[in-house]
């Protein structure tokens, strides 16, 4: 069968026109992006105040309660990240999370019992207060301790989070080296969103962690 001349150029034209998408086009923008967040983060941090640290005297969690306030009717800030960041998470009618898989980002642990995750705040409350919150209004503090929109409530293990307690990136990092980078820039975010001052050992832990990016 002999085709028009004019239907095989067009078929030829469709055909050279049609792109390919591989894994690696696939991929690119990811890396953009992730490369955009750490430029950032950088900035953040070359902008972020050097200080030494406040005493801890006058903390206590309490200056920061209520610390898990209810938000959306029953449910308090723990309950909705927990929502957030489960998978299959079903809730009793006081919206306490019953049943759920999580993953801890921290030590790569997978759970499946509410009883072994923590929320986390990636900057904790004692090293918040140490880095400026200390002279905050209660009210800041409050809404500090429950952001739900800046990286800084996540949900993991128990023991990472025991392990954790209040320490900074210059005497604690996250198990899992391959998160080291999503830490850093977690951190740098909430510190320059709330204009927290970092000490010179932290900056530099931060520094060296946004290499591994």
């Amino acid at each position: 069968m002999i085709f028009p001349r004019r239907a095989v150029c067009v078929a030829v034209l469709t055909l050279v026109l049609i792109p390919v998408t591989t894994p690696q086009a696939e991929a690119r923008p990811r890396k953009q992006s992730q490369a955009a967040s750490v430029a950032l983060a950088r900035h953040m941090l070359a902008h972020l105040k050097v200080a030494r640290s406040l005493s801890i005297r006058g903390y206590s969690r309490k200056r920061f309660q209520p610390q898990w306030e209810n938000r959306r009717g029953r449910c308090s800030t723990r309950e909705l990240v927990l929502a957030r960041d489960g998978r299959g998470v079903r809730r009793n009618a006081a919206c306490r999370p019953v049943k759920g898989l999580w993953y801890s980002p921290y030590d790569g642990r997978r759970l499946r019992s509410e009883k072994q995750v923590d929320v986390d705040h990636v900057v904790p409350l004692a090293h918040a207060w140490r880095s400026g919150a200390k002279r905050w209004s209660q009210a800041k503090r409050r809404a500090f301790a429950n952001d739900l929109v800046r990286p800084e409530l996540l949900t993991v293990s128990h023991s990472a989070n025991i392990a954790k307690g209040g320490q900074g990136p210059q005497s604690w990092r996250p198990q899992r080296r391959a998160y080291w980078c999503r830490y850093a820039t977690s951190w740098i975010t909430v510190k320059h969103h709330y204009r927290l001052f970092v000490t010179r050992k932290e900056k530099v832990a931060l520094t060296n962690m946004l290499r591994t990016c």
